[in-house]
């Protein structure tokens, strides 16, 4: 087994006011070349946005970009005509394919909204963009892994599609909790991160935000030793 450790005050940081954002992985002035991306995962940012702050219409080509709200709700307009706002519970695909732009917006009075934004390396390039959205809440059972992003050629009950053979997992852990983690495939590795609460990954203790990276391992255990919430992302690591 192989891993990687990323503790939450490692991570990269920006401060412009209106953004505040954590970069796992390098990622515009935060250049870092022992975090370069984990496998197919290039970037995890955290971000927090003040009200009524936002990204204004930028470019994105060949990613695939997964936004995941944790508090409040950004609004989103794109160029293949979508605008609706995504909420806590909801998950966020774009496939950028050959091309695409959007813009990312807090209308909110006086609340600021923090979400995740991933990206990973597609497995093919030149993709006719694509755009989807769902809420998940419904479907989510305690102590359980909750498929929300799967490969759009091996879809998993009502997971969003994208092109890459990678899966986004959640799951919120009751205290003394324990999960195995078991890779679709064997070249396929995990990355968890700690939304908020703690665990022992086989031996290693993580924090809220903390991160660990797994590969090379038919399975792996994790432990929650409070309440604790996880997103979960295996990739393909060549």
């Amino acid at each position: 087994m192989k891993t990687v450790i990323h503790k939450a005050d490692t991570r990269g940081y920006v401060d412009h006011g209106w953004l505040k954002s954590h970069h796992t992985f390098s990622f515009s002035s935060y250049q870092n070349p022992e975090r370069m991306s984990f496998g197919k995962l290039r970037v995890l940012n955290d971000d927090v946005v003040q009200p009524k702050m936002g990204f204004g219409t930028h470019p994105h080509q060949n990613m695939e970009i997964i936004s995941i709200p944790l508090k409040g709700a950004l609004s989103h307009k794109d160029s293949m005509g979508n605008k609706r706002a995504i909420e806590v519970g909801e998950v966020q695909v774009m496939s950028a394919g050959t091309g695409l732009t959007h813009s990312e917006f807090n209308d909110s009075k006086d609340a600021a909204v923090n979400f995740l934004q991933l990206w990973i390396i597609p497995e093919e390039k030149g993709i006719t963009p694509n755009y989807e959205q769902r809420n998940f809440k419904a479907t989510q059972v305690p102590n359980k892994l909750q498929t929300v992003v799967a490969p759009k050629n091996k879809l998993e009950g009502d997971a969003l599609p994208i092109s890459q053979q990678a899966y986004i997992y959640r799951t919120a852990l009751d205290a003394n909790t324990t999960l195995k983690l078991q890779p679709k495939a064997l070249n396929n590795g995990f990355y968890v991160f700690v939304v908020d609460g703690s665990v022992t990954v086989n031996t290693t203790n993580l924090e809220t935000r903390d991160a660990i990276g797994i590969w090379g391992t038919d399975s792996a255990d994790v432990t929650s030793t409070k309440h604790t919430q996880l997103i979960i992302i295996e990739v393909p690591m060549d």
